[in-house]
């Protein structure tokens, strides 16, 4: 039951940090918007997290994707507020795309590597085993 409880609080955290990234990529999200993000995402990571790591490994593989998604949305912003854009809208878009392709390398990489820790053996159980397995063949000398 605990257990639950602190996958549920996980969740929940996860959700408000992925729909703060959307409202952080998108200028114009409404609270309603924010809102629906959240609800969405902690239905997913409920159904999918079914830990502790890959609830935030799904977190980080969300704000990765919102990291790559973040410069088409302000190009498309720019593209629909004006027909020729201006120098300063275009130095907004070069360091948009380039904070975003690196945002979005880092949260992939490192979803990556919890993704791959949360399906690998647990460090528990690999790091008990083997003294165990000493003590047990010291008793038997």
């Amino acid at each position: 039951m605990h257990r639950l409880w602190v996958q549920l609080i996980n969740a929940l955290t996860g959700s408000l940090v992925v729909a703060v990234g959307a409202w952080l990529a998108w200028n114009e999200l409404s609270p309603i918007g924010g809102g629906i993000i959240f609800a969405v995402a902690t239905g997913f990571l409920a159904w999918r997290g079914k830990t502790i790591a890959t609830i935030w490994a799904w977190v980080t593989l969300l704000l990765g994707i919102e990291s790559f998604l973040w410069p088409i949305v302000t190009m498309q912003q720019i593209r629909s507020s004006t027909s020729q854009p201006s120098d300063e809208q275009m130095g907004m878009l070069l360091s948009t795309a380039l904070m975003g392709i690196l945002s979005a390398s880092f949260w992939l990489a490192f979803s990556y590597g919890l993704f791959k820790r949360a399906a690998g053996p647990t460090m528990g159980s690999a790091a008990v085993a083997p003294p165990a397995a000493r003590v047990e063949s010291r008793r038997k000398r």
